[in-house]
């Protein structure tokens, strides 16, 4: 049986099954056109391990390929289109988890500047549709595919909320947005509409100029442009630069940094930040935000004030 049809059938299945599997659905058909669309059972484990390592270093990529690949080829073997299964027995020690990068207000600013290196090579509406897309990912939290997904008609001006569908756990959400982040949004929706609008207010918010979803893979691409031209380099030990999805991790500590410089009340109000990131559970929250030096400061000054007072009761 031949590996497309095979592939074909396995999405097939999982989309029957309710799974959202549009990422994997791309990376098994990359792996279609890697192997040569041969027959199943003629992939080689040397074509499959050259498909894992893909291009650079051994990193994180790595075992999310083979993690898609193992459902591909179990499903393949339950269903007696291939004998044995190509992938590797044992595991590559992959290189530790980047740590999240936390953007300050100044890079944030000189990222916002930079989109504007975009207008070489992309056609002309990119830089502000792009500059708008950070701005969103820094004013909701909002995953980056959450964000690629959304369609005019989720985006309530008006009333100022955003609808999120079908989020990472299948669930909905709604997202308030403030009022800048609104304006913004306004003027882009402005622009967006000049585009064609295949369906119509069901039509991508974010889209190529012939009214196309924006495409991940090349989202993510334009942004080592956009981060190379404002400066912001590799930190020290870390074996490779912030990335897109490090905004949202940035949105998260900047809320939590700003409730504690007002003197909020944080540990009630994390619930509510989970909620509105999208957590199914408070602890995915509370990974978002490991100690940085800016968030140690503050809490330390709030203990000082805690200390202080208790010392007065006393």
């Amino acid at each position: 049986m031949m590996l497309i049809d095979v592939v074909d059938a396995y999405l097939a299945r999982q989309w029957s099954l309710g799974m959202r599997f549009e990422s994997a659905g791309h990376m098994l058909h990359r792996f279609c056109r890697a192997m040569g669309s041969p027959e199943i059972d003629e992939v080689s484990p040397e074509a499959v391990a050259e498909f894992l390592l893909g291009r650079g270093a051994l990193s994180a990529t790595w075992m999310l390929r083979y993690k898609v690949l193992t459902g591909l080829y179990k499903f393949a073997v339950s269903r007696g289109y291939v004998g044995h299964s190509p992938l590797p027995t044992i595991l590559p020690k992959l290189p530790p988890q980047q740590t999240p990068y936390v953007y300050s207000t100044e890079e944030l600013r000189r990222l916002l500047e930079a989109t504007s290196v975009l207008r070489t090579g992309c056609s002309s509406q990119v830089p502000a549709m792009y500059r708008t897309l950070l701005l969103l990912l820094y004013g909701s939290g909002m995953r980056i595919g959450e964000a690629l997904r959304l369609e005019l008609r989720d985006v309530d001006l008006t009333e100022q909320v955003i609808t999120v569908r079908d989020t990472k756990f299948f669930k909905t959400r709604l997202v308030p947005i403030g009022p800048k982040l609104n304006q913004e949004l306004v003027a882009h929706v402005e622009r967006r509409r000049r585009l064609p609008l295949p369906r119509g207010e069901a039509s991508p918010l974010f889209t190529t100029r012939d009214g196309r979803p924006c495409h991940y893979v090349r989202v993510i691409s334009r942004f080592q442009h956009v981060r190379r031209a404002a400066g912001i380099i590799c930190p020290v030990g870390e074996p490779r630069p912030p990335r897109l999805h490090d905004i949202r991790h940035t949105a998260a500590v900047h809320r939590v940094l700003a409730w504690y410089r007002s003197g909020q009340d944080v540990q009630r109000l994390l619930p509510q930040l989970a909620t509105y990131l999208g957590h199914v559970d408070i602890r995915a929250t509370q990974r978002y935000l490991q100690m940085t030096s800016d968030l140690l400061q503050a809490a330390s000054q709030r203990f000082a004030q805690y200390a202080m007072g208790a010392e007065h009761e006393g």
